[in-house]
Order: structure tokens, then C-alpha cells, then sequence
């Protein structure tokens, strides 16, 4: 999909407030797309009459302020170094406005419009209105389109225009031309094991048996990277978050079974549950989701001791991407004490699919859990440089979140070092965000190596992912009562969560802050020395064979493999 209107981050930062035509109720166009994306394809007009619902995403005060305060508060080097935002500290940054507000309310208010807030900061206005009203609110020509390879019915405008006095108060419309796929399970490939297995204890820093390279579970992990089996000691204020999506359910009598073969003395763990957006945790064994069972073995099973929360988001999302916006909102709004200190989510989208401008908007509302001191962390995709899963394609697609520069993405890699990387670990750069100042000298030597190999395919100036790489090939789970392997880099992320939640464990412990944003803090001198760097294999897609690993940073392994007490001198313990 090709967009004629897109806007780089910083442009969408900050808008001037003044009026960009003499004409206050002159259409001007504000996003369009030049035809129907492919894969999706016209069903048919829909009746003036009928309802649709609208999230109008307006100017916020100081986006680039937030950025600066978000880089400061998480970079070792800083001043500032651990002092976290609070939501309303947050506010001050993404609020919008007094004058937008009122611009917006005063146009909404001509059309017998009422809006409500749906966000924590005011920052997106809802409503509710007749597809006629709403075509001639926005100049728009809105019709019924299907996702042919799933069914899926929305309805969407191939243009819509703001008021000329409007356009510098408001970001975006949604929906109107955002035709984004909907999210699918990650490509875990799930091969039957013997369901008696159980692992032998295994000391941390021991040596690896030699099964952990076709049969890998906590022991192993425990050993590979130095993971303590201990249990956490400061688990009241230590919450890890695991995002669930498309009713993907996270099965009790699994997890059991997981811990009775793999961690018998943890047996009895569990995780609480939140849901947003109508989401549910049916416990039907024939309904135990691969993606939420393996999430939540992988975060209890090896992040010993801390709290998991299961945080189901339904179908009822209007953010436009399947609730990863409403999932922030929902943490947002949870008092300081209860929030997650980290979050882990094994889904994503191509970021193509993605018009810039709610590709911007995902990636601020995961700043914000950042400024407030929670990890975001994503699996980088299971597609090469082919995207989240392997697909046709003539130049590289990078994947969203994993590009946005506040987000940290986990690649993959086999399981026993030397590690090599995953052939499916996703890795690239992003066409819409540039290379942040904290990997510029790594992007920079890894382009350099590579010359001028793959010109044209993929953006050299964007910003390159992952950022790190853990286990993912041949883990074990349990899913609808026996054992399972499964690859896929929806396995590296829980894992990277784990052992960031527990080194917040240790931070609390010592009376330190914890890690929030991590991203200048890994590729700082003393966090990126808490990394193997992986120096082997590629990730083909696009008819190439994709990226190397090389020396130092490359996109598909990131900085390398994590080392939990490398990590833990790291941030200083």
C-alpha cells in the first residue's frame, strides 16, 4: 500500500497552531491511499443510515519534549538516569493543547457531535454518527471492504479531508484509510514430544546437556543464560505483563502440567488475569491457545516467583490495531503499584500495513509505558526479512512495533552456544522511523560491512531491529494436555521478559529503580557487555537470503544473547 500522506515522526510531533488557510471551512485533503491494498477488495456501498464509529487522534502539546524526558530517564549516562515519569508528569508531554480542544469541540458541536475521550491523556476523541454524516464531516466516499484471506469486513474510505483551520490540530481520522490486516497466531510450529518428559535440575552456569539443543525447557534456559531458579524476593511491586490477543486463551490445567514436568517446584504458580476490550480466558482445554500457553509458561516458568499477568484484549477494539494502543491505556490508568514493570507480546503487524501516521501513534503510546518505567518488549517476527510471517515480496518488509525506536525487539537463535540465528528471526529496518542516536554507530559499522549488498530492497537511514536475540527454536509446552515443540521468536521474547523482570527483582531489592526503557541502556558500553554476539547464520526472504550475522549489532540477532549475571553488573549489582 502506497500512502500519499504520510508524515515522519518528527513532523507529526509538533504542529504550529496557526491556520493554514484564510478559508476556515476549506477542505483540504489530510490521508489517502492511490487504490485498494492488495488483499483486501470492495464488497459494496453501505446505507448513509448506518453507524460507524470514529477515533479522532488530535495534536499533542510536546511529543518531542516526552521523547527527550523518555531518552534521559533511560539512558545510564543521564542525570536523570531511573527517574521515572509519573501518568500525570506524561500528561503534561500528550495532553492536547487548549486550543485544539476547543477547535475540535467547536467543529464537532456545528454537527450536533458529542465526543467522548477514549484515551488517558484526552488525546483521542470517539464518535459515533451515520456513515452520511461521516462522509460529509471528512469529504469521505466510506464503503464496505473484505480482508479476502480471512473474511474479515470493515468499512473504510480511500480519502478523507479536514477542514483547512483543523489540520494542524488534528493527527489522523481512524478508520478511514488504514486497511490493516488482522492479526494472526505467530508462526509457532508445534512438533508432538513424549508428554511424560521431565527435565533434570539443572544449576545455573552449569554445563548444557547436550538435549537442550532438540528439547529445550527452563532447566535448560537456566543454564544457557545463567537464569536463577530461586524465587523472586520483591514480588509485591514487580508485575510481569504478557499481552494476549485474537482469543488466544491461556490454559490453568496446561500451565500446570508445563510446571509439574519442567519447574516441579513452582508447581502451584499461576497468573492473575485482566481483560480489556471484552477480551475472555476461556478454560476449555480444546480451547487453550499455542501463543497464551506458551507466553505464560515461558514468564512463570522461568521468571521465578514474580507475579504474571495475563492481559486478555478482545475484539472490541476501535484503536485501529487490533488494542495495542487500548492495552497502554488500560495499564495506564492502573494505580503505580499494580502496573506491570514489564510487558511482553509475541504479535505484530508488517509495518506497510500501517499508515505512518497509526504506526506514529502505536509507538508514542509505547514511549509513554517507558517514561513511566515499564519495558516494552516485542518478538521481532517470524518472517525473515520477509515480515511477521514469510510472504511474497519484491523489497524487505520491516515489522511493527519492532520498528519503533521505544520498543525493544527479541530476535531468535538456536538454543546451545555457540548460538546461530533463526533462519525465520525477522530483522531489518524501518521505512518510517529513522536510526535512533543509541544504535546509530551499530547500524552504521553493520551497513558498512555489508556495502552495497541488498541496495534498494530495504531503507539504510531507518531504524534497525531487533535489538537483542534469545532461544527459539525446538521449546517446550504443553497445549491441549501433552507436550509440544514449538519455534518462533514468540518463544525469545517471554524468555528476554523473564529475565528483565528478574533483574527488576534484584533492582527493587537493592532499593534502585527499575530498568523501565531499555534500549539506551543495552547498547550502552556496560549493557551491551552483557551479550554473546552471535556471529552466525541469515535470514532469508524476498527471494534473497536475507541479513548475515555478523560481528557486533546485525538486524536479525540484534546485540546477541542475553547474560543474566552480565545483566545484573550491568545495572550495577
Amino acid at each position: 500500500m502506497r500512502l500519499t500522506f504520510i508524515l515522519p515522526l518528527a513532523t507529526l510531533a509538533k504542529v504550529s497552531s496557526a491556520s493554514f488557510a484564510v478559508d476556515p471551512n476549506a477542505m483540504v485533503l489530510h490521508e489517502s491511499v492511490t487504490a485498494i491494498p492488495v488483499g483486501f477488495a470492495q464488497v459494496d456501498t453501505i446505507s448513509p443510515n448506518d453507524e460507524i464509529t470514529l477515533r479522532i487522534a488530535l495534536v499533542q502539546s510536546d511529543i518531542i519534549g516526552l521523547q527527550e524526558k523518555t531518552y534521559a530517564v533511560s539512558h545510564p549516562a543521564n542525570a536523570l538516569y531511573g527517574q521515572h515519569l509519573t501518568t500525570a508528569e506524561v500528561a503534561e508531554f500528550v495532553n492536547p493543547p487548549p486550543a485544539t480542544v476547543s477547535a475540535i469541540s467547536t467543529w464537532l458541536a456545528a454537527h450536533g457531535l458529542t465526543p467522548k475521550s477514549v484515551s488517558t491523556f484526552d488525546d483521542f476523541l470517539q464518535i459515533t454518527l451515520p456513515v452520511g454524516k461521516a462522509n460529509t464531516l471528512l469529504a469521505a466516499d466510506f464503503r464496505t471492504f473484505t480482508h479476502v484471506a480471512s473474511g474479515t469486513r470493515s468499512v473504510r474510505t480511500l480519502s478523507y479531508a479536514l477542514p483547512a483551520a483543523l489540520k494542524a490540530h488534528i493527527r489522523f481520522v481512524h478508520p478511514t484509510v488504514a486497511f490493516v490486516p488482522p492479526l494472526r497466531v505467530p508462526g509457532v510450529a508445534a512438533v508432538k514430544v513424549n508428554p511424560t518428559r521431565r527435565s533434570e535440575a539443572v544449576e545455573p552456569r552449569a554445563s548444557i546437556p547436550a538435549s537442550c539443543a532438540f528439547d529445550t525447557g527452563p532447566s535448560c534456559l537456566q543454564a544457557v543464560f545463567g537464569i536463577p531458579s530461586a524465587k523472586a524476593n520483591n514480588s509485591a511491586s514487580n508485575v510481569l505483563g504478557v499481552a494476549g490477543y485474537i482469543d488466544q486463551f491461556a490454559n490453568t490445567q496446561d500451565l500446570t502440567n508445563f510446571l509439574r514436568n519442567e519447574r516441579p517446584d513452582l508447581v502451584g504458580s499461576t497468573f492473575s488475569l485482566q481483560t480489556i476490550d471484552g477480551g475472555t480466558n476461556d478454560q476449555s482445554i480444546f480451547n487453550a491457545g499455542i501463543e497464551a500457553d506458551l507466553d505464560t509458561q515461558y514468564t512463570i516458568g522461568v521468571a521465578s516467583g514474580v507475579p504474571v499477568s495475563f492481559i486478555s484484549v478482545g475484539d472490541d477494539s476501535q484503536d485501529g490495531v487490533s488494542g495495542f494502543i487500548d492495552i497502554v491505556n488500560s495499564i495506564l490508568t492502573m494505580p503505580a503499584e499494580q502496573r506491570p514493570t514489564v510487558l511482553t507480546t509475541s504479535y505484530g503487524f508488517n509495518e506497510q500495513d500501517l499508515p505512518a501516521s497509526l504506526a506514529v501513534a502505536v509507538c508514542d503510546a509505547y514511549m509513554s509505558l517507558g517514561a513511566v518505567g515499564i519495558s516494552a518488549i516485542f518478538a521481532s517476527g517470524d518472517g525473515g526479512v520477509g515480515g511477521v510471517q514469510s510472504t511474497t515480496c519484491t523489497t524487505f518488509v520491516p515489522t511493527a512495533p519492532s520498528g519503533c525506536p521505544f520498543v525493544t525487539s527479541v530476535g531468535g537463535t538456536t538454543n546451545v552456544p555457540p548460538h546461530a540465528a533463526a533462519l525465520f528471526s525477522s530483522g531489518g529496518f524501518s521505512n518510517y522511523f529513522p536510526t535512533p542516536s543509541y544504535q546509530a554507530a551499530d547500524v552504521a559499522a553493520y551497513l558498512g560491512s555489508i556495502g552495497t549488498l541488498y541496495d534498494g530492497l530495504y531503507n539504510r537511514s531507518g531504524r534497525g531491529f531487533p535489538d537483542v536475540s534469545a532461544a527459539s527454536h525446538n521449546i517446550l509446552i504443553w497445549w491441549q494436555n501433552s507436550g509440544d515443540l514449538v519455534d518462533g521468536t514468540s518463544c525469545a521474547s517471554p524468555i528476554f521478559a523473564s529475565m528483565i523482570a528478574l533483574v527488576n527483582d534484584r533492582l527493587i531489592g537493592a532499593g534502585k529503580p527499575v530498568l523501565g526503557f531499555l534500549n539506551p541502556f543495552l547498547y550502552s558500553p556496560t549493557g551491551r557487555a552483557a551479550f554473546t554476539d552471535v556471529i552466525s547464520g541469515h535470514n532469508p526472504g524476498c527471494n534473497t537470503d536475507g541479513f548475515s550475522a555478523l560481528a557486533g549489532w546485525d538486524p536479525l540477532t540484534g546485540l546477541g544473547t542475553p547474560n543474566f549475571d552480565g545483566l545484573l553488573k550491568a545495572v550495577g549489582l
